[in-house]
């Protein structure tokens, strides 16, 4: 068989990794050397390589992330609340594949979104399908607007079988009645089924007067709260120390390069 229809059936097959590997052994004569089994197996490797890369692309593409934020980048060294240890234990993602719930929570500007972020993407890259939502804009528009125009099922599904649904900004303003029947919904269709991460930075023990109806906040917290995994982040702002400088060198360094997000 020629070359060229070596080439077209393997783009055909949709087989673009070992196409791409194949032309590259072309250009190494010392490959040609090498046995059979083994020039397959770098064929085979580079084509699993590649679907493996557009796979994590597509699952980040999916997940809509506030910040390209990974866990390799995590500050330890700021003084908030955050182990490494423990952290890391959850960048392992044990908890998500046991359906469990991770509760962070602290004041404004510990980096709350950021490290949820993180540990979405480190799920992104263990293969599971990752969604990251704002709560207060989930509830007051997007649910609102498919529920006027017949679509309300498809988003609460699509939540319903996410691996792991990230719900920020939880308790910024107290629920309506409607906004509480949306929640249950959402936390009943996934409760001990998928791994939820919640951010707040609204203390936990407020959060049944957040919700505003003591059945509604029983029911809710029930299934979300207890035997909850729970990061509880201190400090002051991370963007407040970011954006003030020390000396006048800093300050200049400052005007000409911005500072990383906080994370």
């Amino acid at each position: 068989m020629l070359i060229e229809q070596t080439f077209t059936m393997l783009q055909s097959l949709k087989l673009t990794g070992m196409a791409a590997a194949l032309a590259e052994q072309r250009g190494l004569p010392d490959l040609a050397r090498l046995p059979f089994e083994e020039r397959l197996a770098l064929l085979l490797e580079r084509e699993h390589g590649t679907r493996q890369d557009r796979r994590l692309t597509r699952l980040l593409q999916l997940a809509r992330f506030r910040h390209a934020a990974c866990v390799e980048d995590v500050n330890f060294r700021t003084k908030r609340g955050l182990e490494r240890g423990p952290f890391l234990q959850l960048a392992g993602g044990d908890w998500i594949r046991q359906r469990q719930t991770l509760l962070i929570v602290g004041p404004t500007g510990t980096g709350k979104t950021w490290l949820a972020c993180a540990l979405g993407q480190s799920a992104c890259r263990q293969g599971h399908t990752v969604r990251y939502v704002r709560l207060p804009r989930l509830l007051s528009d997007e649910l609102v607007l498919a529920r006027a125009d017949g679509s309300y099922g498809k988003p609460m599904q699509t939540m319903a079988k996410t691996d792991l649904l990230i719900l920020d900004d939880w308790g910024l303003a107290p629920l309506g009645d409607r906004e509480r029947r949306d929640l249950l919904e959402l936390v009943e269709e996934r409760a001990g089924w998928r791994a939820t991460l919640v951010t707040s930075q609204l203390p936990i023990e407020h959060w049944h007067e957040m919700i505003g109806d003591a059945t509604f906040g029983d029911a809710i917290l029930d299934r979300l709260v207890h035997h909850a995994h729970r990061l509880t982040l201190t400090g002051g702002s991370l963007r407040r120390l970011a954006a003030t400088p020390k000396s006048p060198t800093s300050h200049a360094v400052y005007l000409i390069r911005r500072p990383r997000a906080p994370n």
